[in-house]
């Protein structure tokens, strides 16, 4: 085993006189390394660029910071999920407002175009005994009939 040997390390703050093995000298250098190191480089705020304060893996330099950043995010992301969602509300809507209170109700395609109904948007489909297959917007469904007319039916809950 080695002796301690008394060495000496120029630091910030002067020169330290360490009593240790050379391994642990070793680690003590690594862990003052990367103290200093630390300390030297400036974490900015990834919204403002501001220098952050605080504990070593914060990111923002306030919750204000925070929430625009991750508002800015989600909004780029959700910008085409948002767009289609509101074709789906809003086919949803003309057909819960051409079925009225009843159960079923036939209207023709002129109906459903004039009010701004997009045909190639609907949440999914249903196909019964017989093959017809229906499409829905959530719980308001049509199928597709002779000469350009529409049964609008309700899913029931």
């Amino acid at each position: 085993m080695r002796e301690k040997k008394h060495i000496f390390y120029i630091c910030k703050t002067g020169i330290l006189n360490v009593n240790l093995s050379w391994k642990s000298f070793c680690g003590y250098i690594g862990i003052v390394a990367y103290f200093n190191c630390m300390e030297t480089i400036p974490r900015l705020c990834l919204e403002c660029n501001k220098p952050v304060k605080g504990r070593s893996d914060k990111k923002f330099c306030d919750d204000y910071c925070r929430n625009a950043y991750n508002n800015k995010s989600k909004v780029e992301e959700s910008a085409y999920v948002r767009d289609i969602n509101q074709v789906l509300k809003k086919n949803r809507r003309i057909l819960e407002e051409l079925i009225g209170n009843e159960e079923m109700t036939k209207h023709p395609k002129s109906k459903f175009t004039s009010k701004g109904f997009d045909f190639g948007y609907y949440t999914h489909q249903y196909i019964n005994k017989k093959g017809n297959i229906y499409f829905f917007c959530y719980e308001y469904g049509y199928l597709p009939l002779e000469g350009e007319w529409y049964l609008i039916v309700k899913r029931k809950s």
